[in-house]
């Protein structure tokens, strides 16, 4: 009897063991996903700078040291495209920073704030902003329940014992790079 008793302890821990497991590989899946979605909106908003530059060069010819810096913010943006969260979001935070400008900017030409490519970038810009925010939130949500799991008993036990880690949140550090870019019509 005692034996039985033994045993079914054994069962139930190695299935509570189990279930502990599955649900951090969960939790770290749904992180990993999270991260994919905010790489690919990063990169959508990357591809689009080129296009934006060619059609405000025209106008902005006396703006170069902005449209210098907005090249440069994408160049390091696309240097860091695999680096980690904390990076990653440093690099995009001067990126976004340099593309409001930018708009700002470009509010002081009226033939351009007139050009119907420029207001569909514009309007294509503020999609993907939109659209990394959101990824934001999904990524950071998935990283706190993670790293809840990792930190609470028992399953940190396993956690541990299995290697896993707490993950980095995706935020920008500086309080005017965290405005997203303000797109008027």
């Amino acid at each position: 009897m005692t034996g039985l008793i033994i045993l079914a302890i054994v069962i139930a821990a190695a299935g509570y063991a189990i279930l502990v497991y599955n649900d951090l590989v969960s939790k770290r899946q749904l992180k990993e996903e999270g991260w994919s979605g905010i790489d690919v909106q990063l990169k959508r908003r990357t591809d689009m700078i080129p296009n934006l530059m060619e059609t405000v060069k025209g106008y902005m010819g006396h703006e170069r040291e902005t449209l210098e810096a907005v090249t440069r913010a994408r160049a390091a943006a696309t240097a860091g495209a695999n680096a980690g969260p904390a990076e990653r979001s440093q690099l995009e935070g001067a990126l976004s920073g340099a593309l409001g400008k930018l708009l700002a900017i470009a509010e002081a030409y009226p033939d351009l704030k007139a050009n119907t490519t420029f207001l569909e970038f514009q309007s294509a810009l503020q999609t993907v902003e939109d659209e990394i925010q959101l990824a934001r939130r999904y990524y950071n949500g998935a990283v706190r329940n993670l790293n809840t799991a990792v930190e609470s008993f028992p399953s940190n036990i396993l956690a541990n014992a299995f290697k896993f880690e707490k993950a980095e949140y995706f935020e920008l550090d500086n309080e005017a790079d965290r405005a997203v870019p303000q797109v008027k019509f």
